[in-house]
């Protein structure tokens, strides 16, 4: 498969800028990808679509403040900071992102707040890509503490207004548990308190993995081999208590529900030689584009995302790209609310 294939325009303005004031009021895209078929409903009629037994497989990662501004020394130049991971706990050294990269060499120090931080810049990675080594005395929880303070919300870039104190709570999941992701996982959001209540009522099940997303799966892909493209390697941790709830469903013949991309990679990196969900832990850099054959989840929540993305190519490896150009354009046309804080697509 080439890039220019999964290439389309996408209005500016179909860019939702916030989510609406109840998430599952959100519209929801039916599509069947057996009789190629598009339907227009609201998310909140999973209710009716999903059955007793289906199961709903989700993202417990929890979102932190990863984006920081920092002065350069000696200059005062501001510089952003986004941190992507933690490298080593104890000396407190994290792969970060660096905005503009070209004033930020090796030895540099940056200042954060009145001094209530300084990091080191240790080593080159990428051409925006440093690793830093936090100066940072106290515990913990202090440190987490001062990050929170210092950093903001992590909200996309497309998203061009500024960070508003609301995205801490719109852009995490109620799911939310495990501290380490920088970017959250948008489908399952439009899954608020009272339909889960409703769900759980129904009979429906849910099983929770981790996967702490980076900014990986959201980067334009930019070779035209897609064979040569790299995935970021994200760490995920899936647990026994998951498995049975999932291979219990696949034994039934019941729906598995992957509620996101994450999840959905997850999920097929740790597949067994029967098809069926293993435990494990570790990191993926799984790259879901067409014609992977998909072993567990035969149904699919997500997003309607940007262009030659990798979340675009996995809506199309999981249906057909060509069937997949035609719904999006049927949303375009039909004026659905795209990337983090729009409307959903559900995949059966």
């Amino acid at each position: 498969m080439k890039l220019s294939q999964f290439k389309f325009e996408l209005p500016p303005e179909l860019v939702a800028e916030e989510p609406l004031k109840t998430r599952h009021d959100s519209r929801l895209l039916v599509v069947n990808r057996k009789e190629k078929t598009i339907e227009h409903r609201m998310f909140k009629d999973v209710l009716d679509i999903f059955d007793e037994d289906d199961v709903l497989v989700l993202n417990n990662t929890k979102v932190f403040t990863a984006r920081m501004y920092g002065q350069k020394e000696k200059t005062g130049a501001q510089i952003e900071v986004f941190l992507l991971r933690e490298l080593n706990h104890d000396l407190r050294l994290w792969d970060v992102l660096v905005d503009p990269a070209r004033k930020i060499r090796v030895g540099n120090k940056l200042y954060f707040g009145n001094d209530d931080l300084v990091a080191e810049v240790v080593d080159n990675t990428t051409s925006r890509g440093r690793t830093i080594r936090f100066l940072f005395d106290g515990n913990d929880e202090d440190f987490a503490r001062v990050i929170k303070k210092l950093g903001e919300t992590p909200i996309p870039k497309y998203i061009t207004r500024p960070v508003k104190k609301e995205d801490e709570l719109w852009y995490q999941s109620q799911f939310a548990k495990y501290v380490g992701a920088v970017a959250a996982p948008a489908a399952q959001m439009h899954l608020t308190r009272e339909l889960v209540m409703r769900l759980d009522i129904k009979g429906i099940k849910f099983a929770e993995i981790t996967l702490h997303l980076g900014l990986g799966a959201f980067r334009e892909v930019e070779v035209e081999d897609l064979t040569k493209h790299k995935m970021d390697s994200e760490y995920y941790r899936i647990e026994q208590e998951a498995c049975d709830v999932v291979n219990d469903s696949i034994a039934k013949k019941k729906r598995v529900v992957a509620v996101g991309g994450s999840v959905m990679r997850a999920m097929e990196t740790s597949v067994s030689s029967t098809k069926t969900l293993n435990p494990g832990e570790g990191w993926t850099d799984k790259f879901l584009f067409p014609h992977h054959d998909f072993s567990i989840a035969n149904a699919f929540i997500t997003n309607l995302h940007q262009p030659v993305s990798p979340l675009f190519m996995m809506a199309c490896a999981y249906t057909s790209l060509e069937f997949m150009m035609h719904v999006y354009q049927e949303a375009i046309k039909e004026k659905y609310r795209f990337l983090c804080y729009g409307d959903a697509m559900l995949i059966m």
